[in-house]
């Protein structure tokens, strides 16, 4: 390649340039110049094209924009010199946009060069397409790449270039790559003599067969002989191959990760031929090394520690996954941080093996030290993972200290994380809830800023359900709050347990009900709202207890700082509590502030806090880890489950024990019609919505009971959501997709390149329950992913609807589902708002629809005798009562089509009602929470005319135009 300098830009005089002006007017100077010759009478030579094409190239690689010169750069293409040509393709490849309209000239320039069968001509094509990598490149090339890598007559590097090019197009775009007969004979490059080819064809091979594993599984018995001829080979035997006296280590360490997209070999001699391969690896890390040169142990370890990996993946070999723990504890003291970092992430899996998880142990004095006195806090943080996966109930207690005591001086940034590991091993390993009490107090003391609510909450649970640590917990906590600096989650702690358990010490003087009181009391000015809240429950809890506390608590209650409260929650339970303790009785007061019941079990919401913290990779690390077989259920992280699939309202959940909502649908293929096909099928993976007792629907969708006495130590409701005025107007097209829904309740509510939205719904009198799936077509992840229902105008006091909240990142080709309960209060006019909101490549995407639900959803079909429907029609005769459409036809005029829409619609369908058989009759019952609205219909087809006239009759007027609005748009 020519020099850049050497073209004649001016280098020397851009170097004298003394300011940004300077240089500006000199490259304007020379654009100019290059301008003026190329649009010239005299045709320029080869020679003098590439020069200027190439000064292009150095003034746009300066920082300045190039808006010409493209054309020639394609011309230049056309040459059969090596220079013009290379030249050409690099400034196509740096400059020319993957939209251009030169894409087709460039195309043809590229199909000639490849078919040249000219090698250099051919690698330069080949480096262009992948540079370039458009779609529209990939969909005229994705095609023959493949022929040109598998050719027998293709030359070493051309095939090299190919295997490159065809991975850089299958990870731009997946589907344009076309698996065929050429995917047996990639297999076979693992055999090739030229090493850079083998090397290309690994790096293609283990991208492809992460989606297509069986039409490569033939690659590792490949894939094991050529790492066993590197492996056993000597540094001379690979010479041009060989970094710092370790042969091949790149290509061994592809060869490596490539094996691990497939299960351990079935065949023996491959199997033992692989085990050798890595017992060799093992044993040359004891050898002393052959260089003192940092990049030879940099090469010679990064094939130890992928090996390593390996072992770790298949999991079958224990002699293996020992000595591979013993190799990385001897990293731990290396003094390069890079390996300790690498060493402490690699046994973290090793621990949650059943063979090696012995042999971890033995190192935990290294990492409790790593923990303390290194200076890297990554390093730190991977240490503080590896005691968290090692333990067991053996060693729980001493991990547990160490970590509490490290907690201590940690760096902020890891601290949340080590309160969640600290709750999660002293629950799971808690023989004595003593211990495990302990623990989180001082959790609080320590931390108490990252002490979440579900960790607080979950030491409250447990305190409920056992009733041989109530007492000691009790009498824990209020030794806690003796402290004269006490964190707020102490107090809220302190406040729940003394308020359910306090009645266990108050035998004892110093822990007497006033003495109580009074140490709550005296926080209570220094808390925030919410735990002032929590406070009030406590007072009237302690006069249920302690009724010599009555007339001091009911002083605090009847104070005006409490009474005209600004806030309206305090306010309200002041008044509320003051009331009750004044006119209840007192069986009625024991019952109404009776203890807490046991709560009922299920997986703990910490370890489920720990999995969102440490991201997507880190849920099989968690969940599948190594089980302590000695632990039991309950110590095992299970926490409580309602029997109802109920959601109960937020300030009726203390321990946070709400059903946790459906799981995401698992990822689907990004086919633009193949996408949500799952989700309207009867298969077993949905969830059921087919009929079922009306009896069972309701329970399952009753609407939030107001606050019991059993709730009163509730947290506040959380904030609403945004309104109308946070969102953008509905897409033009929202109403013609409401429409499709109003005599349906599944299929896809809107689609675009990005995304699907699927709805699946049911419903039942004045409830019902919908399904939103959002699916992503795109192969990149969407972040800050967030619908949101909003209620426009006075929606909110017709309907009300609950959601449940979906993961913030959507990955490519996945699909998540959120689950909406609705609730019809009154009539309505107006559906809800969806607004969907996220992140595509950076950019900020946000679309509003109309959510399908229409009055006509809360339709309960009537039957009734003609007479008693016309004596009803009659009845509803007033003409603000009627309704009536005379329209033309927009679709065919079938009448089986019509009458399902009309069943779609809600109503039943009336048989011998109309004396005109054609005609069709229908009932039915609009249920809301505050009344009902009874609906009559008749709708009159004319063939001949293809006019239909429908006349809905209601017992409220807005209804029945709305009605009558809403289903002449279905036909």
């Amino acid at each position: 390649m020519i020099s850049l300098v050497s073209c004649g830009v001016g280098h020397q005089d851009l170097l004298n340039c003394k300011s940004k002006e300077a240089e500006i007017k000199r490259i304007n100077k020379e654009l100019a110049n290059i301008r003026s010759k190329f649009k010239g009478d005299k045709a320029l030579d080869g020679y003098s094209k590439k020069k200027y094409v190439c000064k292009l190239l150095f003034i746009f690689l300066l920082g300045h924009d190039i808006d010409f010169g493209h054309m020639e750069a394609v011309n230049l293409l056309s040459s059969n010199k090596y220079t013009e040509k290379q030249i050409g393709y690099l400034f196509i490849s740096v400059l020319v946009n993957s939209n251009s309209e030169l894409i087709r000239l460039i195309n043809n320039a590229i199909k000639n060069d490849l078919a040249s069968r000219n090698p250099t001509f051919m690698c330069l094509a080949l480096h262009c397409i992948a540079n370039v990598g458009s779609r529209e490149m990939g969909e005229a090339f994705a095609a023959d790449i493949p022929r040109i890598l598998v050719a027998g007559d293709s030359m070493d590097s051309v095939k090299q270039s190919a295997a490159l090019c065809l991975l850089r197009l299958y990870k731009a775009s997946p589907d344009l790559v076309p698996m065929g007969e050429w995917t047996a004979r990639v297999v076979h490059l693992l055999n090739d003599q030229h090493m850079g080819v083998v090397t290309a064809a690994v790096s293609l091979i283990t991208c492809l067969c992460k989606k297509n594993p069986d039409d490569f599984k033939t690659c590792v018995s490949l894939a094991v002989s050529r790492l066993s001829r590197i492996v056993s080979s000597a540094s001379t035997d690979l010479q041009d191959y060989t970094y710092y006296f370790v042969p091949a280590p790149w290509l061994s360490v592809k060869l490596l990760r490539l094996l691990q997209c497939y299960p351990p070999p079935e065949d023996a001699a491959v199997r033992g031929r692989l085990v050798e391969c890595l017992e060799t690896v093992l044993n040359k890390a004891q050898e002393p090394p052959k260089s003192k040169k940092v990049q030879h142990s940099n090469a010679r370890n990064a094939a130890l520690l992928e090996s390593i990996s390996l072992i770790m993946h298949y999991d079958s070999e224990p002699n293996l996954l020992v000595r591979a723990c013993n190799q990385l504890g001897q990293f731990l003291q290396h003094r390069e941080t890079n390996l300790r970092y690498l060493a402490l992430e690699s046994m973290c899996t090793l621990a949650s093996s059943e063979f090696s998880h012995e042999a971890v142990k033995t190192h935990i004095d290294t990492v409790i030290n790593a923990l303390k006195t290194e200076r890297d806090v990554s390093v730190r943080q991977r240490a503080a993972d590896l005691l968290y996966a090692m333990c067991d109930r053996s060693n729980a207690k001493q991990i547990v200290s160490e970590m509490l005591r490290y907690l201590e001086t940690a760096d902020y940034a890891i601290r949340e994380e080590i309160v969640l590991k600290v709750a999660i091993l002293a629950e799971k390993y808690a023989v004595d809830y003593s211990w495990y009490v302990d623990t989180i107090l001082n959790l609080i003391r320590i931390a108490g800023d990252y002490v979440s609510e579900e960790v607080w909450y979950r030491v409250l649970q447990i305190v409920t359900n056992r009733d041989d640590v109530q007492g000691y917990a009790a009498k824990t906590v209020f030794e806690a709050l003796q402290a004269p600096a006490c964190h707020e989650n102490m107090v809220k702690v302190g406040g729940y347990i003394l308020g359910e358990f306090g009645n266990l010490i108050a035998g004892d003087p110093r822990s007497s009900p006033p003495v109580q009181f009074s140490l709550l009391h005296s926080k209570f000015h220094l808390c925030s709202v919410a735990t002032r809240a929590l406070l009030l429950s406590t007072y009237i809890k302690f006069i249920n207890l302690f009724p010599e506390t009555k007339a001091t608590i009911q002083g605090v209650l009847r104070a005006g700082a409490q009474l005209r409260n600004a806030d309206v929650e305090l306010q309200q339970r002041a008044v509320e509590y003051l009331t009750l303790s004044s006119v209840a009785s007192t069986d009625v007061l024991a019952t109404v502030l009776e203890e807490m019941p046991p709560f009922p079990e299920r997986e703990s919401s910490i370890l489920a806090k720990l999995k969102r913290k440490k991201g997507p990779g880190a849920g099989s690390a968690l969940e599948d880890g190594r089980r302590d077989p000695s632990s039991s259920d309950i110590n095992g992280g299970v926490e409580a489950t309602p029997s109802a699939v109920s959601t109960p309202s937020p300030s009726a959940d203390l321990l946070g024990l709400r059903a946790a909502p459906p799981p995401a649908a698992p990822p689907a293929p990004a086919g633009a019609g193949s996408l949500l096909v799952d989700v309207f099928s009867d298969g077993p993976a949905q969830p059921s919505l087919g009929p079922t007792p009306e009896e069972a629907f309701l329970s399952e969708l009753e609407p939030p009971a107001p606050e019991s006495p059993m709730a009163l130590l509730a947290d506040p409701a959380p904030a609403a959501d945004p309104g109308p005025e946070d969102i953008g107007p509905p897409i033009p097209e929202a109403d013609e997709l409401l429409n499709k829904f109003v005599c349906k309740n599944n299929g896809v509510l809107f689609e675009n390149q990005l995304l699907q939205i699927g709805v699946k719904s049911e419903f039942r009198q004045n409830l019902g329950r919908m399904y939103l799936f959002y699916g992503n077509k795109t192969s990149v992840q969407f972040q800050s992913f967030s619908p949101t229902v909003i209620h426009p105008g006075d929606l909110q006091t017709q309907l009300a609807v609950q959601t449940k909240r979906v993961a913030a990142q959507v990955d490519g080709g996945a699909q998540v589902q959120q689950v909406l309960n609705i609730e019809c209060l009154r009539d309505f006019l107006t559906p809800p708002l969806l607004s969907v909101r996220f992140r595509y490549g950076g950019a900020p995407q946000s679309l509003t629809l109309k959510l399908p639900v229409t009055i006509n959803k809360f339709f309960q079909p009537t039957e009734m005798a003609a007479q008693d429907f016309f004596q009803r029609w009659k009845q509803l005769s007033l003409p603000l009562q009627e309704a009536q459409k005379i329209f033309k036809a927009n679709h065919p005029m079938d009448a089986e089509v019509t009458k399902a829409k009309l069943l779609g619609f809600g109503s039943a369908l009336l048989d011998n009602v109309d004396p005109n058989p054609e005609n069709f009759v229908g009932a039915g019952i609009i249920q809301t929470k505050a009344l009902q609205v009874g609906c009559l219909l008749r709708l009159e087809p004319n063939a001949q005319a293809q006019m239909y006239r429908l006349t809905l009759r209601t017992s409220k007027e807005p209804v029945s135009r709305h009605l009558c609005e809403l289903l002449a748009q279905q036909f």
